[in-house]
Formats: structure tokens, sequence, C-alpha cells
């Protein structure tokens, strides 16, 4: 009994001498708990089935195009994994065939990069898909060196928007006789600070990366906007999200950076904010299965809930005149 009152005694005058340090740790704690689990974001909580449904996935071997697929294979789902690299795409599918037991998962070559590709896949989907329900519009490049697409487009313009455009556009017959069916379009957050100059929309003459990922993005939530109104009626909605901060190969670009301190300060962001592929797909996978959202169109969630978007983004004539003018840009 004297050594327990020792011991309460030491834990006392511990506490007493170091109370500021516990509740800076505490406080710290908590703060962490808090800030992770705003960071983890909404989960998708529907349970509904997809049995006997067709869905494309582009972008579909990593990331959360990957675990988009995953989930809607378990769900039960014919999905085809839209991939620029077929190896990377049948390792993908492989994956998920056993993790599923879902056979029903196929690859399919789409390079957004190269518009005949993408006529193309179309066609093929067309010829031999009998109905396709979703289509998710996921793939994407952000913050890349100058590159330009096969077409000659600016690449984060061309791959996030434009060959999205066009694939959407030449499945729409399929997905209204399919109808009630939903068209999918990742977006991003930094669609915010997008602008759409059409002045210089392939960035030829002023190109700086992360302002030119923010127009694609931005373009995303504009081409969502329009083409909802052009499908009024037709039992096919389409909607745009934002996914949040994942830690996916889609920053691949932006971690070149060979300074010291760039590395060490991602690690503590990939720890403290950013989400898992996982946990980044869930606002995709809600927009494709909750019943509830069956003839919500034209707009942006985040978080698996809709979100105000900023003016550009809701400005009708930059809309009409962006699918205009992209509709020239791909030959539609």
């Amino acid at each position: 009994m004297a050594t327990s009152v020792v011991y309460l005694e030491d834990i006392v005058t511990f506490v007493r001498r170091h109370y500021i340090a516990l509740a800076s740790v505490s406080f710290i704690g908590i703060g962490f708990t808090l800030l992770r689990k705003w960071a983890d974001g909404g989960v998708c909580t529907s349970q509904a089935k997809l049995t006997g449904k067709t869905v494309i996935i582009t972008g579909a071997n990593t990331g959360i195009g990957k675990e988009t697929a995953l989930v809607l294979a378990e769900r039960g789902a014919r999905v085809i994994l839209a991939c620029r690299d077929i190896l990377k795409g049948e390792r993908a599918a492989n994956d998920i065939i056993r993790e599923t037991g879902n056979q029903n998962v196929v690859v399919k070559q789409l390079d957004l990069a190269n518009l005949k590709t993408v006529r193309k896949f179309a066609d093929d989907v067309i010829n031999k898909e009998s109905h396709l329900e979703i289509l998710i519009n996921n793939a994407g490049v952000m913050a890349c060196p100058y590159w330009k697409t096969d077409d000659g487009f600016e690449m984060q313009f061309g791959v996030n928007h434009l060959g999205h455009f066009l694939l959407t556009n030449l499945l729409l017959d399929l997905l209204k006789k399919s109808s009630p069916s939903r068209i999918i379009t990742v977006s991003s957050l930094a669609m915010e600070t997008g602008q759409i100059n059409f002045e210089d929309i392939n960035s030829e003459k002023n190109y700086v990366p992360w302002v030119a990922y923010c127009q694609s993005k931005l373009a995303n939530v504009l081409f969502t906007r329009e083409l909802s109104k052009k499908l009024e009626g037709s039992g096919v909605t389409a909607n745009s999200l934002h996914p949040g901060i994942v830690a996916t190969e889609l920053g691949r670009y932006m971690n070149q950076d060979h300074s010291i301190w760039k590395p060490v300060l991602m690690k503590i962001l990939y720890f403290m904010i950013f989400k898992t592929s996982q946990q980044g797909a869930q606002t995709t996978i809600c927009l494709a299965l909750d019943e509830t959202l069956t003839n919500t169109s034209g707009v942006y969630f985040s978080d698996c809930v809709p979100k105000e978007v900023p003016p550009q983004a809701r400005d009708d004539d930059t809309a009409k005149k962006l699918w205009d003018i992209s509709s020239e840009m791909v030959g539609l």
C-alpha cells in the first residue's frame, strides 16, 4: 500500500511540473484527430446494387479510378476500364477480379491525348455494348511540363477537358438509350481559382502549369453545367465533383522539385491532410450509386454532398461559349 501511495505522489508531482507540456500534447492530439476526420471527408452510405448495368471509368488502372472500379464491380456492374496503358489496365482488372470475384471486368484502350483513339474507343463501345448506364470521366493530368496532345492541344486542357468532352458526346446516344443513366466528371477544388482564357486557351503565349490545370478543372464544371441543360428530359444526368486532396499518382509532376524541404513538407501533408485513394473515391461512388440522386443534374459535389461553386463556374454564357469552341476544336 505504501508503495502505491509513493507512485501516486510521483505521478501527481510529475503532472504538476509538466501540466503545460501535457496540455499542449493533448490539444495537439485532439487537433490532429479533428483535422484527420475533416480530411477523411464524406463516405458513401448507399447499398445500391448495379447488377446488369455497365459502367465506363477512364483512368481506372490506378488511384481513385481503380478504387471506384473496385466498389462498382463489388456491386455487380460490368466495369470497363478505359486506360491509356493496356498492361497497367490489365493488372488493375486482375486485381479487381481477384478481390471482388466479378469476372465481368474488361479493359479497353483509351488515350485522351489522341482524339483518334477516343473515336475508336467510342465506336468499339457502341458496336459491342448494348447499354451503358454510367460514364465516369475520371482520368487526368496535373501541373505537367508544357506538352501538347497528338492533336496539338495543351496537354492538361486536351486530356482533362477536350478528350472527355468528345468521349461523352460520342456516347450520348447509348447513354440516352440506357436511361436512367449518369455522367460523372471528376473536377477539382482547383477550379475555384480557374479562368477560361479564350484568347490563349492552349496556353501558347504564357504557360503556367498550375494555371492551366485550374483552367481545365473549371472547364469540367462548365461542361457539366451546359451538358445538364442539353440533357433535360432525356433521363441522363450530369454532375461533377471534387474528390478531395488525394495521395495519388496525379501529383507526380509536382514532386520533381529537388529542394531538401519540399519532400519533407509533402510527407507531413500526406500524413496530416491527404486522403487515401479509397477515401478520395467516395464522392464518385456516391454519385454512381445513390438512388436519391436519380434526378439530380448539373450539380457540383464535394464529400458526397452538393457544394456551391464560384461565379465563374456558374456563368452560363462562358459555359455555352466553351461548349461551342470545344466542339470546333474536337471536330464534333
